[in-house]
């Protein structure tokens, strides 16, 4: 199924899902700046261009082509109220045929954080690939340490099923991470994440 950028829109109670747009750079730039300590500890480190307007103008392109080929759906999180940007949500690497897929990856400003946004925006993602994209499993992975994360996913109806060892590089070095799934008919039993 291809998707529309134009048309790829999604709505939380609080919230417009959205795909980025070359006007974002300004206030990405500054909440990626404000939030840089609270992000660099669980994300790949960042590339010396991180926060120029190229690397953003190719982030920009990177997620018109991937929305318009129906291989991922990188959107930011913008709050309707006052049209703040609070971070952004990616369903990438969907795949087809016999898997059904795709994983789910998100950050929040810090200043945003702990506020039932990203949460919001996950049950949003997930309803939307399961009922409009007819996926069967959306997957996320995180450090074992990153308890927020954790706990983020578990109360966003995903279910612990195990740990990939150096999954991600992350802030620099190969990381071990702990992998979720939520199913679309999900009939296992509640995990406890160890």
């Amino acid at each position: 199924m291809l998707l529309s950028r134009r048309k790829l829109k999604l709505e939380t109670e609080r919230m417009t899902l959205r795909a980025p747009l070359h006007t974002d750079f300004r206030p990405w730039v500054s909440l990626r700046s404000a939030s840089r300590a609270f992000l660099i500890p669980w994300e790949p480190a960042w590339s010396e261009d991180h926060l120029s307007r190229k690397a953003f103008s190719n982030r920009v392109y990177w997620a018109n082509r991937s929305i318009n080929a129906g291989t991922a759906m990188p959107l930011f999180l913008v709050r309707r109220e006052d049209q703040m940007l609070l971070g952004a949500i990616t369903l990438d690497n969907i795949r087809r045929g016999p898997a059904l897929a795709g994983t789910l990856g998100y950050w929040t400003g810090e200043a945003f954080a702990r506020q039932g946004y990203m949460r919001e925006a996950i049950e949003t993602v997930v309803h939307y690939a399961f009922n409009h994209l007819d996926l069967s499993r959306i997957e996320a992975a995180c450090l074992p340490e990153n308890a927020a994360s954790r706990g983020l996913l578990e109360r966003s109806g995903f279910k612990y099923e195990g740990v990939a060892q150096s999954y991600l590089q992350i802030d620099g070095r190969w990381r071990t991470h702990v992998l979720y799934a939520s199913l679309r008919n999900d009939r296992r039993g509640r995990t406890a994440a160890k």
